[in-house]
């Protein structure tokens, strides 16, 4: 007992040592952790970045970041990596810009992880990093990395892009450390969200901001800087910067340090160093001939295709895909739902060899690996554009190719423009023997499918609208444009109609006319001074340019201009317009002609000449009295009743079986009826007799179904107890499931189970109703002969009963 006793307390004693120890041992890791943090911090805000800094564990960054991109393969560095992150990592706001393809994203995720890490961010400390994205795939993307570079921090990170369920994203909402959206979706969970707050946001990034003005979210990324703390720190990256995004840096950084800013007109300042540049120029009906020549001769390739719309985009995949050059083809545009967009970026990522039509959605810091051209059939808007769609070849340390298609007269506008921005894009030629024409198969594609058709019609007009809304005109000139050689180009029978052509076309003719006029008023300028040198003041002088009197007039009145401050009422307006006799000489020639259509020139010829017949009318023509009263409408509407009075009731005559006629309505021998029956009295007890009679057939009817219903309730019940007997003892009653495979498990509605013998029935439920209709045995009765036959005895007996 007394040794049992003493070894009790020694395993309490050790548990509540190790106990001790691992609480030491959790203080002395917050301890260090603690101390770590404050290094990191100390190392950061004292670290000069060298000149030969290159690799990411030379920075002072903490040992999770280290191990994420060890991870994930990032161990060089690039050039705006190690320019940005170490100003990052000292809390300063940064205005960055580099050329497309060096490594951007790596550049604020870095900082972002740093930031809350020595923070020490927790769940209970909400959102700590705001990261916005102009598009959806951009955000993927960014979502992507930032998931493969921080596995071994314990942030949590959501995605908010549109196209998905707001109520799912509302409830993960709150619990999230890193959040990616883009500038729609996050505000419109800043406006309906409960719970939903920033207030504690510790750093924000503006991924290609730019493109995030240019895609009109001006008063929505003003609106989220509303919604957001100032005392932040906020990350501002592109791959150009214009005069929007410096204004969005004066309002919304304080002193950024710009980092990778060059001189725009430094040559080749944003174009990776591996890129070649290339441009043909072509005309707009041989655009699809010479890109099927193109793809056709690089099938061994990746290639990225840049048009100007979505419906371009689609018309070109559909009719290439019925054509089969031999390559995977895959579309990328704003109108596909978010999971078809996500599912094409992944499919094109995966392939070594394929083509991608997209607009330019696909034209902002996606990175897919491997391309080899990019080709922009259509000009882009801006040289800016240029530089974003050739951007996605040639990334890092690859080589790749740009082509360019220009139309005759887009050709001096855009290198023009190019130049400006110290882009240097050489000029090669087709060879017109290796292109294919594609037009007749075009044709044979929209008469053959009404869908290709409507498709070629919409893709024809998007375009000529995209050129029509382009700002710059001199690279973009509609009127210059073949429309009917670019409609047959594309297979259409015709040209469709474009009302903003027209538009263009009479604007420009105005124009024209208006410098003419200029011109020719400014000589008659001349002539009359010279005149009035000479002879002195003419007539001419007595009126103004509007031909209104002149102000030495006493009785008139100066005209008020159209464009004055006057106020025009509807009134003004409509007695005002334009061209407001046109239909005079036509409503002339309608009041001129006579009571039958005959004008007074018997010599002029219409169109259609309508002729009247005379016809003879009686000398007595009763009139109608439009204010007749009641009663006489009345009358008019009994007209049946009284031809019935007059006429007597109608003959119609009908046949016996015999085949002899009878009227529809008559009564054979009826006072010599009315006799035998007795007079009227008669008549009575006849008509009495005769609903007994009907009675007592409808109460046997009664009793029959009564007891036909009973009976097969009976049944009914009988088969159900062989059933649950059948289902006891073990034995399979007939099968209800198919026949075959083809039978979708249901039986068919038109046939009966099979029966085991000739009298009995099987035991397994009865067979389902036909799909007809059937009505029930009492109304089948009921149209068949009631006489007492067959059952006259059981009903009788069971009436007797009652």
């Amino acid at each position: 007992m007394s040794e049992a006793s003493g070894s009790k307390p020694r395993p309490a004693k050790r548990a509540k040592d190790g106990k001790k120890k691992a609480l030491n041992g959790a203080k002395q890791r917050r301890l260090t952790e603690k101390q770590q943090i404050e290094a990191l911090e100390r190392q950061a805000m004292a670290f000069e970045a060298p000149s030969d800094l290159s690799q990411f564990t030379n920075l002072p960054i903490s040992e999770p970041t280290k191990r994420g991109l060890k991870k994930a393969s990032f161990v060089k560095m690039t050039d705006i990596q190690a320019k940005s992150i170490p100003v990052s990592l000292k809390g300063k706001d940064v205005l960055g810009a580099a050329r497309t393809g060096s490594g951007k994203t790596l550049a604020f995720l870095i900082p972002v992880l740093e930031m809350l890490y020595r923070k020490k961010w927790g769940p209970m400390d909400g959102l700590g990093a705001l990261i916005v994205s102009p598009t959806r795939e951009l955000a993927v993307q960014i979502f992507d990395v930032l998931r493969s570079i921080g596995p071994f921090h314990s942030f949590s990170a959501g995605l908010v892009i549109g196209g998905k369920n707001l109520k799912d994203e509302s409830e993960r909402l709150a619990r999230m450390n890193i959040l990616v959206a883009t500038p729609g979706r996050l505000l419109q969970h800043m406006d309906q969200t409960v719970g939903f707050d920033a207030a504690n946001l510790q750093i924000l990034v503006l991924d290609e901001a730019d493109r995030i003005l240019d895609m009109g979210f001006q008063k929505t990324l003003a609106a989220l800087l509303a919604h957001l703390p100032k005392s932040r720190q906020t990350l501002l990256f592109s791959a150009t910067q214009t005069k929007s995004v410096t204004d969005l840096a004066r309002l919304s950084l304080k002193d950024p340090v710009p980092v990778g800013v060059k001189d725009e007109n430094a040559s080749n300042s944003y174009i990776p160093d591996n890129l070649e540049q290339h441009y043909i120029v072509t005309d707009l009906d041989k655009k699809l001939d010479v890109l099927w020549s193109f793809i056709k001769t690089h099938l061994q390739a990746k290639i990225i295709v840049f048009m100007s719309s979505c419906k371009q985009v689609r018309f070109v995949f559909e009719t290439f895909c019925k054509m089969h050059p031999g390559v995977p083809l895959i579309h990328l545009h704003g109108k596909l739902k978010q999971q078809a967009r996500l599912e094409m970026y992944t499919k094109f990522t995966a392939h070594s060899h394929a083509v991608l039509f997209a607009t330019d959605i696909a034209a902002r810091g996606l990175d897919f690996p491997g391309v080899d051209w990019v080709v922009q059939i259509d000009a882009p808007e801006d040289a800016e554009t240029y530089i974003h769609r050739v951007g996605r070849t040639a990334r890092y340390e690859s080589h790749g190719k740009g082509l360019l298609f220009l139309l005759p007269s887009e050709e001096d506008g855009m290198t023009a423009a190019l130049k400006k921005k110290g882009l240097e894009v050489n000029k090669i030629k087709i060879r017109q023997s290796k292109t294919q024409a594609i037009e007749n198969q075009l044709q044979k594609l929209c008469f053959e499918d009404p869908e290709i058709k409507y498709l070629a019609q919409r893709a024809f007009v998007s375009y000529t609208r995209s050129i029509y809304l382009h700002k710059d005109k001199s690279i973009f000139k509609l009127a210059e444009l073949p429309v009917d050689r670019f409609a047959e180009s594309l297979g259409l029978p015709g040209t469709p109609k474009i009302k903003f052509f027209g538009r263009e076309v009479a604007k420009q003719k105005k124009n024209a006319s208006r410098e003419v006029q200029a011109v020719q008023a400014k000589s008659d300028e001349s002539e009359s001074e010279a005149a009035s040198e000479d002879e002195g003041p003419s007539d001419s002088e007595a009126e103004s340019d509007d031909g209104s009197a002149s102000d030495g007039d006493e009785g008139a009145q100066p005209a008020k201009d159209s464009k004055g401050d006057a106020v025009r009422t509807k009134y003004d307006r409509m007695f005002q317009r334009k061209n407001q006799n046109i239909l005079s000489d036509h409503y002339s020639k309608l009041i001129d002609r006579d009571s039958f259509g005959n004008e007074d020139d018997p010599d002029e010829e219409d169109f259609i000449t309508l002729k009247r017949a005379d016809h003879e009318l009686p000398d007595s023509i009763p009139q109608i009295d439009e204010h007749a009263d009641l009663s006489k409408r009345k009358l008019k509407l009994s007209r049946a009743k009284r031809a019935i009075a007059k006429n007597g009731v109608n003959s119609k005559l009908i046949f016996d079986d015999e085949g002899k006629p009878h009227q529809l309505y008559e009564l054979e021998d009826g006072a010599e009826w009315l006799e035998d029956k007795g007079g009227l009295e008669g008549v009575k007890q006849e008509g009495q007799r005769f609903a007994a009679e009907e009675r007592g057939k409808m109460q046997i009817t009664d009793v029959l179904d009564k007891a036909q219903a009973r009976e097969r309730k009976q049944e009914k019940k009988r088969k159900r107890k062989e059933r649950e007997k059948m289902a006891t003892s073990g034995t399979q009653g007939p099968m209800l499931g198919p026949a075959s495979d083809d039978d979708d498990g249901y039986m068919s509605p038109e046939f009966d189970l099979p029966s085991e013998s000739e009298d009995d029935e099987p035991a397994g439920p009865p067979p389902k109703r036909s799909w007809a209709r059937e009505e029930p045995p009492s109304k089948k009765r009921k149209t068949v002969d009631h006489g007492l036959e067959g059952d006259e005895e059981l009903a009788l007996s069971l009436l007797r009963r009652r």
